[in-house]
């Protein structure tokens, strides 16, 4: 028989992106649409993503899973520093990076920033120009030529992660340039966020939605119990920490009437996630300097900085 030297192509593929970009560029909205479910918290508040969740999508033959990194930012305190320095180990860690840009914002200082540090990054690239429906089409332009003089992507795309144009286009050109290999998590797997973490991020969501002018970042919520009941549903409880007994009384509410309302809006939403009924207790405690406390950050995924 003739030699023959193509080799056959590889049935799969399988790759990790890391989404790098300023706070609130969108990333989180982002990672939601690509997956089609929620997988990561979504906020009016700036780097509300801590740890490196990861939401997984299926394209074809491909399995994307999304690295969804902490907005990049001046750091100042020292949960700052343990976020940036996750954010730029997802990046250097990833087999491709997805740099996001808001199109209102363009290349501004975060921006430049970012594209500095990108250029020790030896992935392959690709950008995606996030907001583009708030944005006239010739800055739309003006800006794509503009990065790409900047820094060298090897594809660009144009999305509004929330109304989802131009979504499917980025999700088949992500699921085309992941490297050939097995899938990574099961078929039917969205994250490898345990289902704790990811009740106790809906249930922080709530808390900044809610007291989002009222209550600083020095706060965290835990699941300490989850429990799976006879009768099919789930019993959650966790508890939510500040660090000043005032910021306590803010998120208990009169007469324990904002904890409600939090503890309603979080069951809801988990309780369609786990499609179980849910019985969500939360408990408010202070928990003073809890950002200078290693074990705290291990719980979140980040490694304590020594300095």
């Amino acid at each position: 028989m003739p030699e023959t030297t193509d080799a056959a192509p590889a049935a799969t593929r399988c790759g990790f992106v890391a989404l790098i970009g300023a706070p609130n560029v969108g990333k989180s909205t982002l990672v939601n649409a690509l997956v089609g479910s929620k997988v990561t918290i979504v906020s009016r508040k700036v780097q509300t993503t801590r740890a490196l969740i990861r939401g997984i999508v299926i394209e074809g033959g491909s399995q994307i899973v999304l690295v969804d990194t902490p907005g990049i930012f001046a750091p100042k305190r020292r949960l700052d520093r343990a976020m940036v320095k996750t954010a730029w180990t997802g990046a250097h860690d990833a087999d491709l990076v997805c740099v996001l840009l808001d199109a209102r914002s363009g290349l501004d200082e975060e921006a430049e920033t970012i594209f500095g540090n990108l250029a020790n990054v030896g992935h392959p690239k690709v950008l995606v120009i996030n907001k583009i429906d708030l944005v006239p089409r010739e800055k739309l332009l003006a800006l794509t030529q503009t990065a790409n003089q900047r820094l060298h992507f090897d594809e660009t795309f144009m999305v509004s992660a929330l109304s989802g144009d131009g979504v499917d286009d980025l999700r088949r050109g992500l699921a085309a340039r992941v490297p050939a290999g097995p899938f990574h998590y099961p078929e039917d797997q969205m994250s490898d966020a345990p289902l704790r973490h990811l009740a106790a991020e809906i249930t922080r969501e709530k808390i900044f939605r809610k007291l989002h002018q009222e209550l600083p970042y020095q706060s965290t919520v835990e699941t300490d119990s989850w429990t799976d009941r006879k009768d099919g549903s789930v019993r959650i409880e966790q508890t939510v920490f500040v660090e000043r007994e005032s910021q306590r009384k803010i998120v208990l509410g009169k007469g324990g009437a904002t904890i409600k309302s939090i503890g309603a809006e979080a069951r809801k939403e988990i309780g369609e996630i786990l499609e179980q009924t849910v019985h969500l207790f939360l408990f408010v405690k202070v928990r003073e300097n809890w950002e200078n406390d290693p074990d705290r950050y291990r719980e979140m995924g980040l490694e304590f900085p020594k300095e």
